[in-house]
């Protein structure tokens, strides 16, 4: 079933033209995250990951839970992707949001133990815009089932582009 996509608002499409702030929409997609958890995982500075979570809450990729409690006594606040990200459609994003999808990419890549990534490359003569609809079918298909409880979860990065 098709996700019905719009473009992305000025205030949307300036969140989502950070890596920093993509990594932090994919963390949080499964489990909740508090900036602190945030922080230490992107090897960030707290208050310049609070300055991220703010920009992703206000644009309304992340929503804040209940506190819960932290260390001394301290509340912390968990933060969850509300899944806008995937509604928007990308068909005319500025150049900044296609470079920092790909800074994001290129960082969890290099994240990676050695051997775990599978690749492929292909070029294919077709219509490019019946090449994307099927994909992104393929995607919204598999964004739309329930998560396995067996399966792993997984990340995956697709680019289309001329081949000249």
């Amino acid at each position: 079933m098709p996700v019905e996509r719009r473009p992305a608002t000025e205030a949307e499409a300036a969140a989502l033209a950070s890596a920093v702030r993509l990594r932090i929409i994919r963390l949080t997609g499964e489990v909740p995250l508090t900036n602190k958890e945030l922080a230490e995982r992107l090897d960030r500075d707290p208050a310049t990951m609070l300055h991220h979570v703010r920009k992703l809450v206000a644009a309304g990729f992340l929503e804040a839970l209940p506190p819960r409690p932290g260390n001394r006594g301290a509340k912390e606040i968990p933060y969850r992707s509300t899944g806008l990200s995937w509604r928007l459609s990308h068909d005319a994003d500025p150049p900044s949001i296609a470079e920092a999808m790909l800074e994001a990419y290129l960082a969890e890549v290099a994240e990676l133990p050695e051997g775990v990534m599978d690749q492929s490359r292909l070029v294919v003569r077709c219509d490019p815009g019946e090449l994307k609809r099927r994909l992104r079918s393929l995607l919204d298909e598999l964004a739309a089932e329930p998560d396995d409880p067996e399966g792993e979860r997984l990340a995956l990065y697709l680019a289309v582009y001329p081949q000249g």
